[in-house]
């Protein structure tokens, strides 16, 4: 067995991302088969036994992830110039909270490195993940991610011979084979998608392809956090003991 970046192996885990790695590394927080390792760039064998030390568990601890129901209009991400962030909407007057509580009272701290785990267009709506944690994002959106993402998806057009079977499986995007997926109408005019992946307008170049346009997309539920009857604009916490 060839060794690899420490780095790597503890992203690959699910013990925090690579760049979270590389910082408890520099502070000496991370044990390979029991010994400290403070240097960059370290390798160890693939089967090596990697732990935290109670600072890096502590400061994980302590990192939020938000559910947002991102209204149309606003972009997941950075890259797309010139458009509303949907982060610019996380602040203590959206915070949804209820007669039960919505968890910790808003931080702007909590806005440090938060990102979205996952995209969702300026034209979609519904649920929006941010997370400070990279071991939740890499659940989510990680190569090997087999998270359930489940949408309603309002379309125009005929539906081509054979088009439900080839949502469901048998199309390709980008010259790649998309996985299976579970398709079927939900009315009329709406179509119910449940992915494991999450390709750029993934659901609206498959409906092209079969000869519909969407007209309107929700994503209503990734793994078990649904939206649920969170309104629209406002976030809230993902809260203890919840996990997607």
């Amino acid at each position: 067995m060839e060794p690899v970046r420490i780095s790597k192996l503890m992203a690959q885990r699910g013990l925090c991302s690579r760049r979270e790695a590389d910082a408890y590394i520099e502070r000496g927080w991370v044990r390979v088969d029991g010994k400290i390792v403070n240097e960059l760039g370290s390798k160890a064998l693939p089967n090596a036994r990697i732990t935290l030390e109670r600072q890096a568990a502590r400061r994980q601890t302590d990192k939020v992830t938000i559910i947002l129901n991102k209204p149309v209009g606003y972009v997941s991400h950075q890259s797309d110039q010139g458009y509303r962030l949907a982060a610019s909407l996380i602040q203590a007057r959206t915070q949804h909270r209820t007669a039960h509580g919505g968890g910790p009272v808003f931080d702007p701290a909590h806005l440090r490195g938060l990102a979205p785990a996952g995209r969702l267009d300026i034209d979609s709506q519904g649920l929006l993940v941010l997370t400070q944690d990279g071991r939740v994002a890499r659940q989510l959106i990680g190569d090997d991610s087999s998270i359930e993402k489940e949408y309603l998806v309002r379309v125009e057009g005929r539906l081509s011979a054979g088009g439900l079977a080839l949502l469901n499986h048998g199309l390709t995007l980008d010259s790649q084979a998309l996985r299976p997926a579970q398709v079927q109408w939900q009315n009329e005019d709406q179509l119910h998608f449940i992915l494991r992946e999450g390709r750029k307008r993934q659901i609206r170049r498959m409906c092209e392809q079969v000869g519909l346009k969407v007209v309107g997309l929700k994503r209503v539920r990734m793994g078990r956090i649904v939206l649920g009857d969170l309104p629209m604009g406002q976030w809230r916490y993902l809260r203890d003991g919840e996990r997607f």
